[in-house]
């Protein structure tokens, strides 16, 4: 007999070790975008990320980051290899979890199994797991520093002990079972809450194995009981003993007079002493059950403890400590992410509706003077009469938002969404779009890496698609075989186990469709967001391992051996992860990419020494932190985040010295900048002020709380108000030419005052913040607002920006008409052409996705267009030429397709006599724009999907540049087909 232990193990093994070399041989090697630069910067200093943190993720970082040998370029390779490392043990527990079922499907044990029972349910394994391994989605987290392949594999190893303790026939082996499956799930609590979600569907295997005839009754108890424990978890232990332990710290601090953290620690020698001897009163009494449970409290605790790093890192005011969990009342708000919009779930307010009143929530306390004092209430906002409704999906009133839901659904303006309206939203973008898309990128195929792009049928062939489509290498055709190969592993499942397709049918539903319903998505998000429902991928991956045996009983009535049948079902199903991996690898493999790292750099030098420079959110900010924090490079820059300016824990950090930035200068006092007070200022203008008023004496006057700029809320507070539309700053000559930093020949436009429109807006908080900074900064520091964040976020100071890179300085000279800034030619050239790098970006082997072809390109050629553009106008045509060379020769099409902005450059080559550049480039951005428009037009679904208007502003500018070079012929060809596509759009107007 053949033992089915050691082919199991060497299957495994190798599963695991073809994973495991997928994920490294695809890996980036340094910090990709998003998340990864933020949590690879955490792990290096053991600092605080983003609510609500990922401790353990953190911890095991930091020690996979001392691998590095003390090379700080080599910190993000081995940090990304704690996501490649779970990635493969996430595949080989999945192998492990289909054996376990695959024998429950063969009706025996393992060990009596024969050969064929072996072949069968070790191939049912291999084909299942690698599929997953190969998988889009979960392949794309394996290969970078984010929670989510640590996240994985704490869900694989639950459902693998949970399904390992039902094989086990002792229940004190039993118990040890689900004591350490308990402890699995206390420790996931610090990497993602998504392993949580399971837990209800696991209740189930424990009611099928202790109640072996089940009913429905027994079955909707045991799912409820899942879900209480989930709630107690997620609700009652992890934000709920710390606000209790608050509230105890609260009343002996402020009650009792007793010193700081005396509550905190009476708290927990009272739970701790309590759960103990609960503990042991289950042991002496001989209650398995509530000793069990206990203990499995007791474990969750332990893994959850890792949560302590949250504080005492906090305490230590690490550099990047996002905020401030110091103290137990901050670290409860931390834990709950209310610094996050709420989203309604069962009912609540749509986008329509209009807050009438606001009523005094839960208490903001802070500490000063030794007790906790109380300085606001959260705000619980209350809407008019009839706003609130069942299931309301379309709640978001950001901007933009309200005319997205009304394009998706049909709601007239003004017209209350409807439920139907609710339903039409949640089936066709939440489920849809949001998810069923998703699903079917990892099983059926994918269109592109396009943001929004579509899935890819089997019938769909390369010949249907522009060629800026199906050269993409995001283009897989999986011909639909995972998909079907997985409906019949369900059908399967249905014939022959009917109870373990419920449970996993549950643990399918709450990963996927129950997780969309929860996370009630907006109509548009940053990013894609398929990584989220990995969890329910996982399960259809059993599912298609138990194809294999489904094929194999398709295959009895034509091949009569066993054996042979197993094999052949083994081999031919094999080929659906094969094709997984052959179409997949080209849009997976991250090696040799780094500009993620290089954008942040090339927009740090941009940088004088010591400036203060504005960023956004995200990919603005997350690689900076992490090229200064564990590359240390330009640290002496103090980036300030403009989402976070407005945080109170976030301005008392701008106060502080952080690495070689010295604390920012700020006039206005933490009285001024606490939570509730002068979060917006609203647009009132008072006549004797309309023509502008002094900055400095504005700032004073809110300092003050003046009445003179106050006006009273529907609530009879009063709150400081924006009284006029322009502001003007005092500006003293004679210093800012003693400091050399205009140019000569702006030195006329230097005045001693700078006048500028804000406009007839509210200011918010943060908005008050950065005015505070530049107006208490005096130019001592220079100051300068990233490129990537759009002329909407620099306070309306335009014609005072100075473009000198990937970012635009301000300084106090106003160039009339500089609607998006002047280019100072000297300082960018010389950033531009020697301070800056595009590693490998110029390597048509790279592998860049939309994320690196959007804003780090667009910011790239659009600097060096307008550098270019202004050395032009300056006469410094050889110059001009070095610049348009570099900028064509480092992003060539090859690698980096033209976009918008390379049509700009058309008209700069002929400029300086690189006529066959000009008019080779505009062939080829001709030719796509003209393929994808006459996709677009002969595909009515994809119109949605693809900017009409950019591949028309391509053809537009390219004729027109034409023109002006007198390349008439070449024009008229190129006006042809722009002309055919303006029709065709109804968009030509004669």
């Amino acid at each position: 007999m053949i033992s089915f232990k050691k082919w199991n193990d060497l299957a495994g093994w190798a599963v695991l070790a073809a994973s495991l070399i997928t994920y490294v041989l695809t890996m980036e090697r340094t910090a990709s975008f998003w998340d990864c630069g933020e949590f690879i910067a955490c792990a290096f200093k053991l600092q605080v990320p983003h609510p609500p943190g990922a401790p353990l993720f953190l911890l095991i970082g930091r020690l996979f980051a001392l691998l590095a040998l003390g090379d700080l370029l080599k910190v993000a390779y081995w940090v990304n290899m704690v996501s490649v490392l779970s990635s493969a043990f996430t595949i080989y527990f999945l192998f492990k979890t289909i054996s376990l079922l695959g024998w429950k499907l063969v009706g025996k044990k393992p060990e009596e199994g024969n050969g064929t029972d072996v072949l069968l349910v070790t191939g049912a394994a291999v084909v299942g797991a690698l599929a997953y391994a190969w998988s889009d989605s979960f392949w794309f987290s394996a290969v970078e520093a984010e929670v989510y392949g640590l996240s994985s594999f704490f869900t694989a190893i639950v459902i693998w002990a949970v399904f390992k303790w039902e094989a086990i026939d002792d229940p004190a082996a039993g118990n040890r079972w689900l004591i350490l499956t308990a402890y699995l799930v206390g420790l996931s609590i610090g990497v993602h809450l998504l392993n949580l979600v399971t837990i209800p569907a696991l209740a189930l295997v424990y009611y099928f194995k202790k109640y072996p005839k089940p009913g429905f009754l027994g079955a909707s108890i045991a799912f409820l009981t899942g879900l209480l424990i989930l709630g107690i978890i997620n609700a009652g232990i992890i934000p709920g003993l710390p606000e209790l332990a608050g509230k105890f710290e609260i009343f002996f601090v402020n009650s009792l007079g007793l010193p700081y953290n005396t509550g905190i620690a009476f708290f927990t020698v009272l739970f701790l002493g309590g759960l103990v001897w609960g503990i042991r009163y289950s042991h002496r009494t001989n209650r398995a059950l509530l000793n069990t449970g206990l203990l499995s409290l007791a474990f969750i605790l332990i893994g959850y403890a890792s949560y302590a790093l949250v504080l005492v890192r906090s305490g230590y005011n690490t550099p990047i400590n996002e905020n401030n969990p110091s103290d137990v009342l901050r670290f409860v708000y931390y834990l709950k992410r209310e610094q996050y919009e709420s989203r309604p779930l069962l009912y609540g307010p749509s986008f329509v509706s209009r807050p009438v009143s606001q009523k005094r929530g839960a208490p903001i306390y802070a500490k000063k003077d030794g007790k906790y004092v109380l300085i606001d209430y959260k705000p619980i906002y209350e809407y008019e009469p009839g706003s609130n409704m069942l299931l309301p999906r379309m709640y978001s009133s950001q901007p933009g938002h309200p005319q997205l839901y009304q394009q998706m659904t049909g709601v007239a303006q003004g017209q209350k969404p409807t439920l139907k309206h609710n339903l039409t939203y949640l089936f066709s973008h939440q489920l849809g779009h949001m998810y069923w898309r998703y699903f079917l990128w990892n099983f059926v195929g994918r269109e592109s890496d396009r943001e929004g792009a579509g899935i890819l049928l089997p019938w769909q062939t390369s010949q249907s698609f522009p060629k800026s489509i199906s050269h993409n290498r995001g283009h897989n055709n999986f011909l639909m075989l995972p998909f079907l190969l997985g409906i019949a592993g369900i059908i399967y499942m249905y014939y022959y186990r009917r109870r373990d397709l419920l449970i996993l049918g549950f643990l399918f539903v709450l990963t996927g469709v129950a997780l969309v319903i929860y996370l009630n998505s907006p109509p548009t998000e940053p990013r894609e967001r398929d990584y989220i429902y990995v969890g329910s991928f996982y399960i259809f991956s059993i599912w298609i391992g138990f194809g294999v045996m489904a094929t194999a009983k398709f295959l009895e009535k034509v091949i009569q051996k066993p054996a042979l049948r197993a094999g052949i079902a083994g081999l031919a199903c094999f080929s659906v992860p094969a094709i997984m991996v052959a179409k997949g690898w080209d849009n997976h493999d991250r090696a040799d990419r780094y500009h993620s790292v290089d954008f942040a750099r090339n927009l740090l030098a941009s940088c004088a020494p010591n400036a203060i420079l504005f960023t956004g959110g995200d990919n603005d900010t997350f690689p900076l932190w992490y090229v200064q924090e564990v590359e240390g490079f330009r640290t002496d820059v103090r980036v300030c985040v403009q989402t976070f300016l407005g945080a109170d824990w976030y301005i008392q950090q701008l106060k502080r010295k952080i690495n070689q930035s010295e604390a920012l200068p700020l006039s206005l006092d933490s009285n001024n900048y606490q939570l509730g007070k002068n979060e917006y200022l609203p647009f009132y203008e008072i006549p004797s002020v309309k023509g502008g008023i002094n900055l400095k004496e504005y700032l004073e006057l809110i300092h003050q709380d003046n009445k003179a700029i106050q006006v009273p809320l529907t609530s009879g507070d009063l709150t400081s108000i924006l009284p006029s539309a322009t502001l003007f700053l005092p500006v003293d000559t004679r210093e800012v030419k003693k400091m050399n930093i205009v140019k000569s020949e702006l030195t006329p436009y230097l005045s001693d005052s700078m006048s500028w429109k804000i406009g007839e807006t509210d200011l918010l908080k943060g908005d008050l913040v950065m005015l505070d900074i530049i107006s208490s900064n005096n130019w001592k520091r220079p100051v300068y607002f990233s490129s990537t964040m759009g002329s909407s976020h620099n306070l309306g100071l335009q014609e005072y920006l100075q473009l000198e890179g990937y970012a635009y300085r301000l300084l106090p000279v106003r160039v009339p008409g500089a609607s998006d800034g002047y280019v100072n030619s000297d300082i960018m050239y010389d950033n531009m052409m020697n301070k800056m790098q595009w590693r490998e970006m110029n390597n048509p082997n790279v592998y860049y996705d939309d994320t690196y072809l959007g804003s780090p390109v667009v910011s790239a050629r659009l600097s060096f267009l307008r550098l270019a553009q202004q050395l032009i106008a300056e006469n410094r045509i050889d110059k001009a030429r070095k610049v348009v060379d570099k900028a064509m020769a480092v992003m060539p099409d090859d690698t980096i397709p033209y976009d918008q902005i390379s049509a700009g450059f058309i008209g700069t080559l002929f400029d300086v006599g690189e006529n066959k550049k000009a008019l080779d480039s505009a062939r080829t951005m001709a030719i796509r724009s003209d393929e994808n428009l006459s996709w677009i037009k002969d595909k009515e679904g994809a119109r949605n999907r693809r900017d009409v208007n950019t591949d028309l502003f391509i053809l537009q500018n390219i004729v027109r540049e034409c023109r002006r070079a007198k390349q008439d012929k070449e024009a008229d060809r190129f006006e042809a087909i722009f002309k055919k596509h303006l029709l065709a759009f109804n968009m030509y107007g004669g």
